[in-house]
């Protein structure tokens, strides 16, 4: 499996649209003490964003992206001007996403705090566009199955932003290792057998690489050593294992690289702060 999609697959997206309506000016909605990240489309109209020292002006077809526990307004106006008059009215669309962050992965690093996609770049992404407007129809329809079909497209929605700052200018230097394809190569051998023996020598080998330049150039881009982003991988597949199937924790150690149980045991609390046993019982 391709790197990029095992991460995004092991971070359980999930998400749904709450709020989809008219409003009339003049009207103001406050999101404080968010836990999941935000998305807001202006469907027709236009609104005003504040957050921070950010004050924005979002018109019909812009999209807008905001971190979890970002403090942040959208109001018909700015505050401290007078309401306008006379103005049609604005069709918001905001829903909500979440992702797993137990063990953590380098891309929660790089989603963005606050990023603003315009109608004119929207267009440049036709699958994301016509995303949006299935998820905005089958929520107005309340049909039956709509629940579901809004879940599954709000999942699509966040990748697809993900991917969208992939091809913007400032990049992290994971979103680089990524387009490395060296390392993009030795990303995918960790993602398809993590539970290999691996070392800098094997790895390093198998995409034409010295251990030293190799070690070096992983840490570079992807902001820690491979035995460190090996042993979360790890510890993330066992987290999988241990949710969605039944097996014995020895076998869950050896399926994600632990000869011993033990081992394995102890290297899971230290990243997660509980054991195997009473992670699957919770």
């Amino acid at each position: 499996m391709e790197a990029l999609s095992d991460i995004l697959r092991s971070m359980r997206v999930r998400g749904s649209v709450y709020f989809c309506d008219k409003l009339q000016a003049p009207w103001s909605m406050e999101f404080k003490d968010t836990k999941s990240a935000s998305f807001h489309l202006v469907r027709r109209g236009e609104c005003w964003l504040m957050s921070a020292d950010r004050r924005v002006c979002l018109g019909p077809g812009d999209l807008v992206f905001i971190e979890p526990g970002r403090d942040h307004v959208l109001a018909s106006h700015p505050t401290g001007q007078t309401p306008p008059s006379g103005k049609a009215g604005t069709l918001l669309l905001c829903g909500y996403c979440e992702f797993e962050q137990e063990t953590g992965t380098p891309l929660l690093d790089v989603l963005p705090t606050l990023t603003i996609v315009r109608e004119e770049e929207l267009f440049k992404h036709p699958w994301l566009k016509s995303t949006l407007d299935q998820l905005s129809a089958e929520y107005l329809s309340q049909q039956p199955g709509a629940e579901l079909v809004v879940n599954k497209l709000t999942e699509v929605v966040l990748v697809e932003l993900i991917r969208i700052n992939f091809g913007r200018g400032e990049q992290s230097p994971f979103i680089k290792a990524l387009s490395d394809k060296r390392i993009a190569k030795a990303l995918q051998h960790l993602h398809n057998t993590p539970h290999m023996a691996w070392t800098l020598e094997k790895l390093g080998g198998e995409i034409g690489m010295s251990r030293a330049a190799f070690a070096k150039r992983f840490k570079e881009l992807v902001g820690q050593p491979m035995f460190e982003y090996l042993t979360l991988l790890r510890v993330q597949r066992a987290k999988e294992f241990l949710q969605t199937t039944n097996l014995p924790l020895y076998e869950v150690a050896n399926r994600v690289g632990y000869e011993s149980d033990l081992a394995f045991a102890k290297t899971f609390k230290k990243h997660t702060g509980t054991t195997p046993t009473r992670y699957r019982k919770r």
